[in-house]
């Protein structure tokens, strides 16, 4: 499975992936709003490892989206679909860039590709993201995406020992451009 953009293919991860992989998702300014803190090589390689041989569009599972830049093939971030396990017709998007690739537009250009992909090809009535309510630019990406601002919930997830509060965005097929 692959998507084209312009600029950007997205697919599946490979062994390759795993050093640059690590290392965005290790940059302390990438993980500062994300669930996680950094992620190890071992972790880079089991999360690569665990996507070999998935297809988006499983329910129940993530599939993560390796981004890369179609001129030299270099690993730029990654998107993860999540397929609802009792509605397939329900998805939910999460993005992670490297810092270096920030601030290009990239990223705006592969989620509306991976929305195309989810409303046309996987049939997709609705797509949602959490976001912590500090995270400026993932804020702005939702919304130039014409994400919906539905909630605001208020310390609703502990992360890095502190009570955060998130935005919940959705967007449906029928509002997708």
């Amino acid at each position: 499975m692959r998507v084209e953009t312009e600029r950007l293919v997205l697919g599946p991860f490979d062994r390759g992936d795993v050093d640059a992989l690590q290392a965005y998702r290790n940059d302390p300014e990438v993980a500062r709003y994300q669930s996680w803190d950094g992620m190890t090589l071992a972790e880079a390689h089991a999360l690569v490892e665990s996507q070999a041989g998935r297809e988006p569009g499983t329910a129940g599972e993530w599939f993560q989206f390796a981004v890369r830049q179609k001129s030299d093939g270099r690993l730029v971030g990654d998107f993860g679909l999540f397929i609802e396990a009792h509605d397939a017709r329900l998805g939910e998007l999460g993005f992670t860039f490297d810092r270096a690739h920030q601030g290009r537009g990239l990223a705006t250009e592969a989620a509306q590709a991976l929305l195309r992909f989810a409303f046309a090809t996987l049939g997709l009535h609705r797509v949602k993201a959490g976001v912590d309510c500090r995270n400026a630019p993932a804020i702005r990406l939702l919304e130039r995406l014409a994400f919906r601002r539905e909630g605001h919930f208020i310390q609703h997830a502990w992360y890095k020992g502190e009570w955060c509060d998130e935005y919940l965005y959705a967007l449906l097929r029928s509002e997708y451009r």
